[in-house]
């Protein structure tokens, strides 16, 4: 059988009572690394630069700060008895075989633990970085064009390996170009809204993304993180969409044979070859519940191929009649593209154009997929249905890695402070290691981070994602809203098996 090697080593950020303390016995699944950081103390304050996802989720009826869910963890007086809330989730337990507890900070918690110039956004400091990756991305090509040439390198298999490594570069430079239209989408490249929009729109139109459909459908992401029935990305199949998917009854999950090793390649190949671009033409990987449209555009429409659920369309459920004329904006942005691309490849050539642009573009999709795909899957993580989640559980369920170079320097550190930003996606990536060490004391065991590898690391948890998470479930152990906190199980003997369930049950 195969199995992924969990490797352990783990450090928990935060002093924590004894009672609270995550179990660690569980030799066949052990944790992931979590980056130790010292307490800090800062002077803070709240910002006034809060986006409309974050607003809206922190007023949101699930998230409001005096809820009944907001102080899980904290005992409470009731009949003349000290009595822990925690109790009525019963054991949560995650793929690691950890103890899960619920996180009991709020998002305001969180905000006022960041320094207050964290939040502070410079035009001339975000252009200045979209123009160092545009000139990295022109040096790269004109160096190439001019020197990797028959007449210099007369070998053609020397040639095809410089090219070969050239589309790597500029996947490399175009992932830059392609974070900073995303900080742009979500307000933190500047303090003007109108500069943000239209470098975002001039930046992603050209790396062929819909960037207003995109950041809409991206900000509803941010507002619903974690929940099964409203995120927009990577939601994971529940035991019972796994099941129906592969043929088998429920309670066959746990008898079944390992998925091989080349069925779990051949998935991982395919998604990060043509992932993205399956998503944004069919919101394969988001929310499946369109029914609940408010304005009744998702009756008779569902995620896949003719489902009219995509990002390109005025109609598509992802959006409202407001946002139709930002689609169309969006559409003609990429058709002006699409144009220019059509003209240089009838001038130079359909093979150069695939050399100069089609083959880094594909490695730009793949780092957006494999950077997203590992920042929202990875075996400690819950999921929640709607009666236990809000916004500051889902924007902790979320993983911090590392991708050395290539991650903090090329792709602006993407890759490195992803929790941050889910807290609050305001911040300019410059000033996100500040910040995240400034939120790590107010997270503490929530806060997750597996930098163990580096770049290989990174690249080797793909691998064990994939064969560990297949789909989730509740904790055999959960009680009451426990049942609504799920985590990642499988069927290939990796962490703690899938729970057992009767045929009636099924």
């Amino acid at each position: 059988m195969s199995t992924v090697e969990f490797s352990r080593k783990t450090v928990f950020q935060a002093p924590v009572p004894d009672s609270l303390a995550s179990s660690s016995s569980n030799s066949i699944s052990p944790t992931p690394d979590h980056t130790p950081y010292r307490s800090q103390s800062s002077a803070t304050s709240l910002s006034s630069l809060a986006s409309d996802s974050e607003l809206d989720a922190q007023n949101s009826a699930g998230n409001l700060v005096n809820n009944k869910y907001s102080s899980d963890l904290v005992d409470t007086k009731l009949s003349g008895q000290l009595v822990n809330p925690e109790a009525q989730y019963g054991n949560l337990v995650d793929t690691y075989g950890n103890d899960f507890h619920i996180p009991d900070f709020t998002i305001n918690d969180v905000r006022a633990a960041i320094p207050k110039h964290c939040f502070e956004r410079s035009a001339a400091r975000g252009l200045m970085y979209v123009a160092r990756d545009i000139c990295s991305l022109a040096i790269t090509f004109a160096l190439f064009h001019t020197l990797w040439t028959p007449a210099n390198i007369p070998s053609t298999s020397v040639r095809a390996a410089g090219w070969a490594l050239y589309t790597f570069i500029q996947g490399c430079f175009g992932t830059g170009l392609w974070v900073m239209a995303h900080e742009c989408g979500h307000q933190s490249f500047s303090p003007s809204k109108t500069l943000n929009d239209t470098v975002g729109l001039i930046c992603h139109s050209a790396l062929l993304v819909p960037y207003f459909s995109w950041k809409i459908s991206h900000g509803k992401h941010h507002k619903a993180t974690g929940h099964l029935d409203r995120d927009m990305v990577f939601v994971p199949k529940t035991r019972e969409q796994y099941a129906s998917k592969i043929g088998r009854a429920t309670h066959e999950l746990a008898e079944l044979a390992e998925e091989t090793p080349i069925v779990t390649a051949g998935s991982l190949i395919g998604q990060q070859l043509a992932g993205w671009i399956i998503y944004l033409s069919t919101n394969i990987t988001g929310h499946n519940s369109h029914t609940r449209q408010k304005e009744g555009r998702g009756q008779g429409k569902k995620n896949g191929w003719g489902g009219n659920v995509n990002h390109f369309d005025p109609s598509s459920p992802l959006y409202e009649a407001k946002d139709s004329k930002l689609i169309l904006a969006s559409d003609v942005g990429l058709a002006v593209v699409a144009g220019i691309l059509i003209l240089i490849g009838k001038k130079f050539g359909w093979a150069n154009l695939a050399v100069w642009y089609f083959l880094p573009y594909l490695w730009v999709n793949h780092w957006l997929v494999a950077i997203t795909y590992l920042q929202h899957t990875d075996p400690s993580l819950p999921h929640y249905e709607d009666a236990a989640w809000n916004f500051a559980r889902g924007a902790a369920a979320t993983v911090d890695r590392e991708f050395g170079f290539i991650g903090r320097t090329l792709m602006h550190g993407i890759v490195e402070t992803h929790v941050l930003h889910h807290f609050v996606s305001t911040i300019p990536f410059y000033n996100a290691d500040e910040a995240s060490e400034a939120i790590k004391p107010i997270l503490g065991r929530h806060y997750r981070s597996n930098v163990e590898g580096g770049p290989w690391g990174f690249i080797k948890a793909m691998w064990t994602s994939a064969r560990t998470c297949q789909w989730v479930e509740p904790s055999e152990g959960a009680e009451g809203l426990g049942k609504s906190v799920l985590f990642f199980r499988n069927r290939n003997g990796n962490g703690v098996p899938p729970g057992k369930v009767t045929p009636l049950e099924s």
